[in-house]
């Protein structure tokens, strides 16, 4: 979320106030009041912040645990805002609107029935509150209580019976029941009554399309898109739907332009290589397969049809390579070896492609002789699906196997559709805005902290990178321009401020070289060198100035930097392993020893030094050694309970090593201290 400058000064007193009790310099109740404006605003980011200076404050109040709720609602951080409504229920359990959140936040988890128990407390006081009833009607039908939810719509659409949204419930219920004709003039009333509503339009064009009836389904996409148009979901169903109706041009056109919006969208890549491959396009067709094997390395749906297009364009050694594939993960899927039997009889090999029919066969004979013994292996399908599962091991063993996976040997060369509308989207009373979670971001760890003359904020956290040693020396007047930390490696971003940074390191280099030089001077050397890249020669700086000072602890960390990014840069050659690329590489990992003792002599001199605790866990997580990571991440966090950084590069930690639970926990409160892309990966998680 990019800030304006007064956000930006918001922040910085906001940061300042760390500095003092809380008590004493901030006025909860204008935070309050504040935070409210901002969250009216859509900032939702920016308005946790406030709330957060509130509960310091005063941890007693119910108001700003709710607020914050509701701002963590609007960023799909459901579980942190079920635990902040709990919290405000806790300090004020006669705050009957914590329940309709908590509530709202429960179901979206999952937990219809306890969201059931909130909507419930909250009827009581008010019998005819129209979102309570609302929700509530839609956790029964999620049960399928369908006699309790028939009830709590009837009550509520006799009370508002031009309530759009209840309508579009009630056509769901129906649906579900069976009623389908009934459940499509409730949603054309829903449209009539509020012509700008997403989710009757989603409904009604799922409906159309069970029964074929193309061209309303498309009627139904058209609105729907032109009400989102940013919505690349939106654009693959109607492409699917314009497929069925014989546009093929307009499908490839849907499909061109969600890969304009979303250009790693493997669904809309593989639905593409489809339609190329129906106009014999095969060269295209298999790109767009082998973009999403890129992105989805274990698709075999993908992998399968990529193969068979090599098969039919001659390339045959690399069309086994990827039936081959196949069978290794399912070695039951008969298809596979009646594909590998026609390459090898391509290539002329009789033997092999006999061999490979008589496998085909023999699975197919033990099948039918035995059914429920000698199961045949069913590949997932992936490619966007919404419901796929993936690729359990357990599939090829004859585990349960899901509605999708029963119909796959019908439907594996068949277009994927996304994002099912038969489900209508809930909305907590009024239209979202300011989604940070909706915006794409690479998934990569927050940067280490780098020395610096540059000062560059980032994001919305409130630390101010403070470490007691390089706050002694910016005071102590030992050079020209104070040395900043900041997160990540600055570098000059014009030619002027690239000028400035190589002035500075021949100034230090003269005064060096007239035999003046003070540890002071080493470090901005060094310093100037590590901005302009110039690694070994910030290196050799670094080292004088330790040999000067062994205490320097702003030296040790600029040179634990210095040395991973030196590190960094010693590539091995591709292909064989050379003598050079052997030595290339010893020497890296030499080096990275080297810097992890940086950052522990930095720790003995200042066992306080958050940043040393964090980079050292950075470097952890660059080896793939999560475990010393998360670590390091902790000791972070013991000395900063507040840290975002730490939070967010330990939950994505436990994400690698598979602990969903610990890293939702983690990214949420990562979130809550204002690292944004949280919000995305916990969106893009669930």
């Amino acid at each position: 979320m990019k800030l304006t400058e007064l956000k930006y000064f918001v922040l910085l007193l906001l940061s300042l106030s760390l500095a003092f009790p809380a008590e004493s310099q901030v006025n909860a109740e204008q935070c309050i009041i504040i935070g409210r404006n901002v969250l009216s605003m859509d900032d939702y980011m920016l308005s946790i912040q406030y709330f957060n200076q509130a509960i310091k404050a005063k941890p007693y109040l119910s108001d700003p645990y709710f607020y914050r709720g509701l701002a963590k609602l609007y960023l799909e951080d459901y579980k942190g805002a079920e635990e902040d409504c709990s919290l405000a229920i806790e300090r004020n359990k006669f705050k009957t609107e914590s329940y309709k959140v908590r509530g709202f936040a429960r179901q979206f988890l999952g937990k219809d029935s306890l969201a059931i128990e909130d909507y419930d407390i909250g009827l009581e006081e008010n019998p005819d509150d129209k979102y309570f009833l609302f929700y509530k009607g839609v956790a029964q039908t999620e049960m399928k209580r369908y006699a309790g939810a028939d009830s709590t719509l009837r009550h509520l659409l006799r009370i508002y019976p031009k309530f759009e949204d209840g309508i579009t419930a009630r056509a769901r219920l129906r649906v579900l029941q069976g009623d389908t004709v009934r459940a499509i003039d409730d949603l054309t009333e829903a449209i009539s009554l509020a012509p700008a509503s997403l989710n009757p339009h989603l409904l009604r064009a799922e409906l159309y399309s069970r029964r074929k009836q193309w061209g309303e389904a498309i009627a139904d996409m058209d609105e729907a898109i032109r009400l989102q148009p940013q919505e690349t979901d939106y654009y693959l169903n109607r492409a699917y739907l314009r497929y069925n109706n014989d546009d093929f041009f307009g499908a490839m056109a849907d499909y061109n332009y969600a890969l304009e919006l979303h250009p790693y969208n493997a669904a809309a890549l593989f639905n593409r290589a489809l339609l190329r491959y129906e106009v014999h396009d095969l060269s295209r067709s298999a790109k767009d397969l082998e973009e999403v094997l890129k992105i989805e390395p274990d698709n075999f749906h993908a992998r399968y049809n990529h193969a068979l297009i090599l098969l039919e364009m001659g390339q045959y050694r690399e069309a086994l390579k990827g039936f081959e594939s196949i069978s290794r993960k399912y070695p039951r899927f008969y298809p596979a070896y009646y594909a590998m039997a026609e390459a090898w009889h391509k290539m002329g090999d009789m033997r092999m492609a006999m061999t490979n029919v008589h496998k085909a066969e023999e699975l197919i004979k033990r099948y039918v002789k035995n059914p429920g013994t000698f199961k045949l292996d069913r590949p997932s399908i992936m490619a966007g699906t919404s419901n796929s599962k993936g690729f359990d091991e357990n599939t090829s063993e004859g585990g349960e196997e899901d509605e999708n996976d029963l119909k796959v040997m019908e439907k594996f060369n068949q277009l994927v559709t996304v994002s099912p509308s038969s489900a209508p989207q809930l909305s907590y009373n009024e239209k979202i805005k300011g989604k940070v979670q909706d915006r794409d971001m690479s998934v990569e760890p927050e940067p280490s902290y780098v020395l610096s003359f540059y000062e560059s904020p980032r994001s919305l956290q409130t630390t101010s990178n403070y470490f007691r040693e390089l706050d002694d020396f910016n005071h102590g007047g030992y050079i020209n321009a104070p040395i900043r930390l900041t997160p990540g490696e600055q570098s000059p971003e014009t030619d002027e401020s690239a000028e400035k940074i190589f002035n500075s390191a021949s100034y230090y280099e003269g005064v060096i070289a007239d035999g003046k030089a003070r540890p002071a001077d080493y470090l901005a050397l060094g310093v100037a060198r590590m901005m302009l890249k110039d690694y070994p020669a910030a290196i050799d700086a670094l080292n004088k100035a330790i040999e000067a000072d062994p205490r320097f602890t702003v030296a040790y960390m600029a040179r634990a930097f210095a040395r991973e990014r030196d590190a960094a840069t010693r590539e091995e050659e591709p292909g064989a392993e050379s003598v050079a690329a052997q030595i290339r590489r010893m020497e890296a990992m030499k080096e990275l020893n080297q810097v992890i003792a940086d950052y522990d002599m930095a720790l003995s001199l200042n066992p306080r030094l958050i940043y040393a605790w964090f980079n050292k866990g950075n470097l952890y997580y660059s080896l793939g050694d999560y475990t010393s990571a998360m670590q390091c991440y902790g000791e972070a966090l013991k000395i900063d309970e507040e840290f975002g950084p730490a939070y967010f590069n330990r939950g994505i930690s436990y994400l690698r090593m598979g602990n969903k639970k610990l890293a939702f926990i983690d990214l949420s409160k990562a979130g809550e201290e204002g690292v944004i892309p949280s919000y995305n990966l916990l969106k893009r998680m669930k």
